[in-house]
């Protein structure tokens, strides 16, 4: 057996997860590795053909969306995006971070739809949570693995404006809010909704069939059951394949609302690779994955996001890797972790690794089975 069946075997004996799905893929040699079952029942196996939520991993595949819009000549990077947002037509932000919710002045400049793309909007979650104007903004930008629970996006946007930011526009790197905002930003400028942009601009010229952002009556029995950890570290059942994914959500999340297959994500991966085309089809210019795929943080705006990043840096939708501190981060390594349990990068000599389990994490430190695959993978 290979090493990354024999990794992902340890983790499901020892009742880590219930199952997983690892891929690796260097070049036209790709390996899959299924193990476990769908639940913790093991009411049926895991397959390389099983659906996940992905969460966060949802982020590049947005980012890439908005790109197109750009590249269609609709928006420009420097563009306000309060043209297409005008909730967001007059932010202000809070004096200093550790300022209350009510001391705040006007932001310094718009924000642009690279702000967006970068994730320096001045709206999400730093290192720490509990800055006042980060409980101000936990009311909104909520979970999102339950997002059923979320308003419609009007209500969303609404909601947030008036949140004060953290930080001037550009100025940080935050984490979550943008993400959302770049899937708000698509439909009102494309005039369709999310889910209908990914499916024709993405999903279908790519072949991801089972990428959306509800799953079929007909795929069910390819979905797994999701499951979150107690405090006594039982997993119990937090989301079943006829839930909160068995309907569309009111707000189609840009952030982390998608499911998918470990191919169906290689596919995205490998058009980025590809610079951009996939099947003689060209869905991005190579300029455009270019700067998806490069880091666009300063040295010091990486040190304040050690909790999410690691001292590494982002792009557009990812993190980038920018310094080797284990044997995975090769420098321009791409891709993002999600919230329940998935992982999804690419490198600049071609390697793609993926992994899908079923169980959240608890907070944004990647597990120990994540390392654990990053390593039987590097």
């Amino acid at each position: 057996m290979s090493e990354l069946h024999d990794t992902l075997r340890r983790y499901v004996d020892d009742g880590t997860v219930p199952g997983a799905v690892g891929l690796v893929a260097r070049g036209d040699d790709v390996e899959v590795v299924a193990v476990g079952s769908v639940d913790t029942d093991g009411t049926a196996p895991i397959t390389r053909e099983s659906i996940f939520r992905i969460a966060s991993i949802t982020k590049p595949i947005t980012a890439a969306a908005v790109l197109m819009l750009v590249e269609d000549g609709l928006i420009g990077l420097d563009d306000p995006v309060a043209e297409w947002l005008p909730e967001l037509s007059e932010p202000v932000a809070v004096r200093t971070p550790s300022s209350p919710v009510g001391d705040v002045v006007p932001a310094a400049r718009p924000i642009t739809v690279e702000d967006l793309l970068s994730s320096r909007t001045g709206w999400g979650f730093p290192s720490d949570f509990s800055l006042p104007a980060v409980e101000a903004l936990f009311a909104v930008q909520k979970d999102g693995r339950a997002l059923q629970e979320w308003p419609d996006p009007d209500t969303w946007l609404a909601e947030l404006a008036r949140v004060p930011l953290l930080h001037q526009p550009g100025e940080a790197w935050l984490y979550g809010t943008s993400s959302d905002l770049q899937g708000v930003l698509i439909a009102r400028v494309s005039g369709r909704t999310l889910p209908e942009f990914l499916a024709e601009r993405v999903f279908e010229p790519l072949g991801m069939r089972d990428t959306a952002f509800e799953v079929p009556a007909a795929a069910r029995d390819r979905f797994t059951s999701y499951y979150r950890l107690a405090e006594s570290g039982a997993l119990e059942l937090a989301d079943a394949p006829d839930g909160d994914w068995s309907r569309m959500p009111a707000f189609p999340s840009g952030g982390g609302g998608l499911v998918s297959t470990a191919d169906d994500w290689l596919a995205f991966a490998r058009m980025l690779l590809n610079g951009g085309t996939a099947g003689g089809h060209r869905l991005l210019d190579t300029a455009s994955v270019s700067r998806m795929t490069t880091n666009h943080l300063t040295a010091a705006q990486r040190d304040i996001a050690t909790f999410f990043l690691e001292g590494q840096g982002w792009g557009y939708g990812g993190q980038v890797d920018v310094t080797p501190a284990d044997p995975w981060n090769a420098p321009g390594r791409y891709g993002w972790v999600g919230g329940t349990g998935t992982t999804a990068h690419l490198t600049p000599t071609g390697t793609v690794t993926i992994l899908l389990t079923q169980v959240g994490m608890r907070n944004p430190t990647p597990t120990r089975l994540m390392r654990a695959f990053w390593r039987a993978t590097a």
